[in-house]
Protein backbone atom coordinates (compact mmCIF):
# COMPACT_ATOMS: atom_id res chain seq x y z
CA UNK A 1 0.00 0.00 0.00
CA UNK A 2 3.00 2.18 0.58
CA UNK A 3 4.48 2.05 -2.60
CA UNK A 4 1.11 3.05 -4.16
CA UNK A 5 0.70 5.61 -1.57
CA UNK A 6 3.83 6.96 -3.19
CA UNK A 7 2.98 6.49 -6.97
CA UNK A 8 -0.20 9.07 -6.47
CA UNK A 9 1.97 11.20 -4.86
CA UNK A 10 4.75 11.23 -7.95
CA UNK A 11 1.81 11.52 -10.05
CA UNK A 12 -0.01 14.50 -8.22
CA UNK A 13 3.71 16.61 -7.79
CA UNK A 14 4.31 15.36 -11.90
CA UNK A 15 1.52 16.81 -12.94
CA UNK A 16 1.70 20.20 -10.39
CA UNK A 17 5.06 20.84 -12.38
CA UNK A 18 3.39 20.83 -15.86
CA UNK A 19 2.83 24.26 -17.36
CA UNK A 20 1.27 25.05 -21.03
CA UNK A 21 2.14 28.13 -23.25
CA UNK A 22 -0.09 30.94 -22.71
CA UNK A 23 -0.98 33.57 -25.26
CA UNK A 24 -1.92 33.57 -28.68
CA UNK A 25 0.95 31.21 -30.79
CA UNK A 26 3.28 28.40 -29.58
CA UNK A 27 6.35 30.52 -29.32
CA UNK A 28 5.22 32.37 -26.39
CA UNK A 29 7.12 31.40 -23.73
CA UNK A 30 6.21 28.46 -21.26
CA UNK A 31 5.67 29.21 -17.94
CA UNK A 32 6.88 33.02 -17.98
CA UNK A 33 2.70 34.61 -18.53
CA UNK A 34 4.50 36.69 -21.05
CA UNK A 35 5.50 37.42 -24.84
CA UNK A 36 8.93 37.23 -25.48
CA UNK A 37 10.80 40.77 -26.26
CA UNK A 38 10.12 40.47 -29.91
CA UNK A 39 5.97 39.95 -29.67
CA UNK A 40 5.90 42.41 -27.05
CA UNK A 41 3.87 44.66 -29.80
CA UNK A 42 1.46 46.41 -27.26
CA UNK A 43 4.16 46.74 -23.70
CA UNK A 44 3.04 43.31 -21.85
CA UNK A 45 5.97 43.06 -20.04
CA UNK A 46 6.05 46.34 -18.21
CA UNK A 47 3.11 44.42 -16.30
CA UNK A 48 4.68 41.70 -15.16
CA UNK A 49 4.01 42.27 -11.92
CA UNK A 50 0.24 41.68 -12.37
CA UNK A 51 0.68 37.94 -12.66
CA UNK A 52 -0.85 36.15 -9.92
CA UNK A 53 -2.35 39.45 -8.86
CA UNK A 54 -6.23 39.58 -8.69
CA UNK A 55 -8.01 41.43 -11.58
CA UNK A 56 -9.06 44.32 -8.97
CA UNK A 57 -5.46 45.26 -9.40
CA UNK A 58 -5.91 46.22 -13.28
CA UNK A 59 -8.71 49.06 -11.64
CA UNK A 60 -5.49 50.96 -9.89
CA UNK A 61 -3.43 50.88 -12.82
CA UNK A 62 -3.60 53.17 -15.81
CA UNK A 63 -3.67 51.92 -19.39
CA UNK A 64 -4.10 53.90 -22.12
CA UNK A 65 -5.08 51.61 -25.69
CA UNK A 66 -6.93 48.83 -26.59
CA UNK A 67 -7.30 46.14 -23.79
CA UNK A 68 -9.23 43.70 -22.80
CA UNK A 69 -9.79 41.09 -19.70
CA UNK A 70 -10.29 37.16 -20.57
CA UNK A 71 -12.43 35.51 -17.85
CA UNK A 72 -12.59 31.56 -17.91
CA UNK A 73 -14.37 30.20 -20.77
CA UNK A 74 -15.67 33.31 -22.18
CA UNK A 75 -15.47 34.10 -26.01
CA UNK A 76 -13.15 36.46 -27.97
CA UNK A 77 -12.89 37.37 -30.95
CA UNK A 78 -10.30 36.09 -33.03
CA UNK A 79 -9.12 40.10 -34.42
CA UNK A 80 -5.35 40.27 -34.28
CA UNK A 81 -4.54 43.61 -33.23
CA UNK A 82 -0.62 43.82 -31.88
CA UNK A 83 -1.40 46.67 -29.75
CA UNK A 84 -3.97 45.07 -28.08
CA UNK A 85 -3.46 43.85 -24.23
CA UNK A 86 -4.58 40.81 -22.91
CA UNK A 87 -4.94 39.83 -18.86
CA UNK A 88 -6.12 36.22 -18.93
CA UNK A 89 -7.40 36.20 -15.83
CA UNK A 90 -7.93 32.55 -13.84
CA UNK A 91 -11.82 31.01 -11.76
CA UNK A 92 -10.39 32.70 -8.89
CA UNK A 93 -9.62 36.00 -10.20
CA UNK A 94 -6.24 36.06 -10.42
CA UNK A 95 -3.90 37.29 -13.26
CA UNK A 96 -2.55 34.31 -14.88
CA UNK A 97 -1.20 35.70 -18.23
CA UNK A 98 -0.74 38.55 -20.33
CA UNK A 99 0.10 38.77 -24.31
CA UNK A 100 -0.51 41.35 -26.69
CA UNK A 101 -3.19 40.37 -29.66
Amino acid sequence: MPMKNSLVIAVILLLAACDVAVGPNASTPIGTGLPDAAEDTCNANQYASLIGEDATALERILLLGQVRVIQPNQAITMDFRPERINFNVSSNNRITSIFCS
